[in-house]
C-alpha cells in the first residue's frame, strides 16, 4: 500500500505543476508597461562650444619709438578713431616745423612772382622798347648823315651797335615779362616750389600721425603687451584688439544630429561663467563635411546682440531648439523600435497579447519621442529592454512612470 500511495502522491504533484503552468501561459509573461503620456516636448540639439569675434587685429607701430603713454587696458571696450598709445614724436614734429616754414617761403616767393616781377618785367619790356626805338631812329638818322658827308664810318656803326643793343634787350625784356605771365616759366617754377613744400609737409604730418596709434574700428582690447618706456619697433604687437559687432559662436554638434540642424534655428546659449544670464543665439552655418576624427561637424551661430559681459574664447553652452510643442503625446525613445528607419513602430499590450502597432514620429526630445499617429493617451508600450515579441501573450507587470516632457530647454529654465 506504501509503495502506491508514494506513487500517487507524485502524479498529484505533477498534474498540480502542469496545471499551474498552462494556467501562467494562459496568463500571459508579465512585462513591464509604458504608457503614452501627453506632456510637452522639446527637440533640441545640445552643444559646447566658444565665442569668436568676427576679426582680430595685432597693433604695432610703423616707426622705431620710445613709448610715451598707453591709454588702454587688457578688457577695456574703445571706439573707433579712440586713441590707444601715443610714441615719442618730438624729432617728427621739428620736421613738421620745418616743413612748414619751407612751405611758407615758398609760397611767399610765388606771391612776390605774381605781384612784384611781373609788374617790374612788363615795365621793363616798355622800357625796352623806348630804347630800341630811341636806337632805331638813331641809326638812320646816322646812316643818312654819313651818305650825305657829315659823319664818319665810324658813327654809323656806333649807332648800328646801338640798335644791336637795344634790339637784344627789348628780347630780353619780353622773354623775362613771358616768364612772369601765369603760365610762364618763373610762375610755373615758383607753383612747383609750392607744390613741393607742401608734400614735405604732408609727408612730416603723415610721420606725426603713425606715432599716435588709434583703433582702426570699436573693438575690446584683448591683450596688451606695451608700457611707457618700452621701445616700440615695426612688426612687435603691442596690442591685440577684438572687434565689436557680429559676434558669434564656433561650436562642434555630434554628427548623428546633423539631420536636425537647419540654417536659421533660433538657439538659446549660456556662458559658463554666468550660468543664469541666457542670451538669443541663431545658427547662420553648417560645415559641409563631418570631421573624420572626432564624429562632429561645425556650427557657428550669430549672437545679434551680445551681453556686456562676453569675451572672446569664452566657453558657452548652447541649445539649438527645432521644435516645441507643450501638449503632445510623448513615448520614451527606449519604447520605439526603428525610430530611425521608414516604417517605426511599438510593441503595445492589447487583450494580452504583445501587438505590433506601426507609428508616426515628431518631435524628438533628449530621450523621449513624440507619437503622431496610431497611439492614444494611456496606450501600455512593451519597451525594447523586454524580451517579449510581437503575438506572445503577456500581462502587465511594473508600469514605468510617464515621460515627463521639457516645454523650455533644461540650462535655460534655470
Amino acid at each position: 500500500m506504501k509503495p502506491l500511495f508514494k506513487w500517487g502522491v507524485g502524479a498529484l504533484l505533477v498534474l498540480a505543476v502542469a496545471g499551474a503552468a498552462v494556467l501562467a501561459s494562459r496568463r500571459g509573461t508579465p512585462v513591464q508597461l509604458v504608457p503614452v503620456a501627453r506632456t510637452g516636448i522639446v527637440q533640441s540639439v545640445v552643444a559646447t562650444g566658444r565665442l569668436n569675434a568676427p576679426a582680430r587685429m595685432d597693433i604695432g607701430a610703423e616707426v622705431t619709438a620710445t613709448v610715451l603713454e598707453v591709454r588702454v587696458r587688457e578688457g577695456d571696450r574703445v571706439r573707433a578713431g579712440a586713441l590707444l598709445l601715443r610714441l615719442s614724436d618730438a624729432e617728427a614734429r621739428a620736421a613738421l616745423q620745418q616743413a612748414s616754414a619751407a612751405l611758407v617761403e615758398a609760397r611767399g616767393r610765388a606771391t612776390q612772382q605774381a605781384t612784384v616781377a611781373a609788374p617790374v618785367a612788363g615795365q621793363a619790356v616798355v622800357q625796352a622798347e623806348a630804347a630800341f626805338t630811341s636806337a632805331e631812329r638813331d641809326f638812320q638818322r646816322a646812316r643818312e648823315l654819313v651818305a650825305q658827308g657829315f659823319f664818319s664810318q665810324q658813327k654809323l656803326d656806333d649807332a648800328r651797335r646801338a640798335l644791336d643793343t637795344a634790339r637784344s634787350a627789348l628780347q630780353s625784356a619780353r622773354v623775362q615779362a613771358q616768364a612772369n605771365q601765369p603760365s610762364g616759366v618763373e610762375r610755373t617754377l615758383a607753383a612747383s616750389r609750392v607744390d613741393q613744400a607742401l608734400a614735405a609737409v604732408d609727408i612730416a604730418q603723415a610721420r606725426l600721425a603713425r606715432l599716435s596709434i588709434a583703433s582702426p574700428v570699436d573693438a575690446i582690447v584683448l591683450t596688451r603687451s606695451v608700457e611707457p618706456g618700452s621701445m616700440a619697433q615695426p612688426g612687435h604687437v603691442l596690442l591685440t584688439l577684438a572687434a565689436q559687432g557680429g559676434t558669434r559662436i564656433d561650436a562642434n554638434v555630434d554628427e548623428k544630429n546633423l539631420r536636425l540642424l537647419t540654417p536659421g534655428m533660433p538657439a538659446k546659449a549660456v556662458a559658463d561663467a554666468y550660468p543664469g544670464q541666457s542670451f538669443d543665439a541663431q545658427l547662420n552655418y553648417i560645415a559641409p563635411a563631418v570631421d573624420p576624427q572626432r564624429g562632429t561637424v561645425e556650427v557657428r551661430l550669430a549672437v545679434p546682440n551680445p551681453p556686456p559681459f562676453l569675451r572672446p574664447d569664452m566657453t558657452v553652452s548652447v541649445e539649438l531648439v527645432g521644435g516645441l510643442k507643450k501638449d503632445a503625446l510623448v513615448l520614451p525613445s527606449g519604447a520605439v523600435r526603428d525610430a530611425d528607419r521608414e516604417a517605426p513602430w511599438v510593441l503595445a499590450l492589447q487583450d494580452g497579447l504583445a501587438v505590433r502597432v506601426p507609428v508616426k514620429l515628431g518631435l524628438r526630445g533628449v530621450g523621449s519621442i513624440e507619437i503622431t499617429e496610431g497611439l492614444k493617451e494611456g496606450d501600455a508600450i512593451i519597451p525594447q529592454t523586454e524580451k517579449a515579441i510581437a503575438g506572445d501573450r503577456v500581462r502587465p507587470g511594473p508600469v514605468v512612470a510617464p515621460v515627463k516632457g521639457m516645454e523650455t530647454p533644461s540650462f535655460i529654465s534655470r
